[in-house]
């Protein structure tokens, strides 16, 4: 004798719905892996903060490269950035992925430090990433304190510093330094990587009787945008902020936007130009939607890794 297995249709329906829901996730997540996290893109706004009678100044911001051997894409990508040819390039540090990532990273940014030049690091120019849930990141700011104490892959930041420096960019983390570039004083102040806890503010250069009065521009940088240190640089002067860290979010909803900025940042504040209060002062910040992904998880959706280049004009009236 033989049993006819009956199907119930509600239960047939939701093994449909569960199928095509797992398809189109495994779907999102080879766009991400494959396509979107090498869609690199330029950003660009403008901003008039420069003193009266200078000229246009340009600015490449560029973070969170989190570059690992192999790259080839992303290394070709850095290397054409040259041909914008910037008055200035700031990085706002995350350059590393990887024990060995060093030497092929200066050769990708070679081109690049032919310009002047700025940089703070973050905690992935200390430590290189540690395999964990991809997920876990959706859970909130991870806790990186301590992560020099314990941590197995500690990396060679003395020598990745020091091939920034041989090519001529300064580093600012924790320290103040005025740059003349292009006929303008740009006096900068960095910070180490807040996310780490390892910010000590230098306040503002000084040096000649003048420098208050002299046209000048302020520019503070830091990697991780927390907001104690957006309070402190716009309560102190400020002219600009430039930060990364958030990577835009890395996974967004379109429509809608990030979901997380790994600090205590808004998400609506996760990439992009916006203004910061504090202090009875308004100061504008970029946040760069950084230009990698950990290695550890190395996709992007809704979230194209992006350098921005920054136009500064005259003040209006000036």
């Amino acid at each position: 004798m033989s049993t006819q297995r009956t199907h119930h249709p509600r239960l047939t329906a939701l093994g449909w719905t569960a199928g095509a829901a797992a398809a189109a996730g495994a779907g999102c997540v080879a766009y991400g892996a494959l396509i979107e996290r090498n869609w690199f893109t330029i950003r660009e706004e403008s901003l008039a903060i420069l003193p009266a009678g200078t000229k246009p100044f340009t600015v490449l911001h560029v973070s969170d490269i989190h570059f690992s051997p192999g790259d080839h894409k992303k290394a070709a990508w850095l290397r054409g950035l040259a041909r914008l040819r910037p008055d200035l390039v700031v990085n706002t540090g995350d350059n590393l992925s990887h024990p060995k990532a060093i030497r092929p990273l200066l050769a990708a940014l070679g081109p690049l430090m032919e310009f002047p030049g700025v940089f703070v690091p973050g905690s992935n120019d200390y430590f290189a990433p540690r395999f964990k849930n991809p997920f876990a990141y959706l859970g909130g700011p991870s806790k990186l304190s301590d992560q020099g104490k314990r941590h197995p892959h500690v990396l060679d930041t003395a020598s990745l510093h020091a091939g920034f420096g041989m090519g001529g960019w300064v580093d600012l983390a924790n320290r103040a330094q005025s740059i003349p570039l292009a006929g303008i004083r740009f006096d900068f102040s960095g910070v180490d990587d807040p996310h780490l806890g390892r910010e000590r503010y230098a306040g503002w250069p000084r040096g000649s009787a003048n420098q208050h009065t002299a046209p000048h521009v302020k520019i503070a940088v830091a990697h991780a945008p927390y907001q104690r240190v957006l309070d402190h640089f716009t309560a102190d002067g400020a002219d600009l902020i430039l930060a990364g860290h958030t990577h835009g979010g890395q996974i967004c909803i379109p429509g809608y936007g990030a979901l997380v900025t790994n600090c205590d940042l808004p998400t609506w504040r996760a990439k992009g130009l916006h203004d910061w209060s504090a202090g009875g002062r308004t100061t504008p910040v970029n946040v760069s939607g950084g230009i990698g992904t950990s290695r550890t998880a190395p996709f992007r959706f809704a979230c194209r890794p992006e350098a921005v280049v920054l136009r500064l004009t005259a003040r209006p009236g000036a």
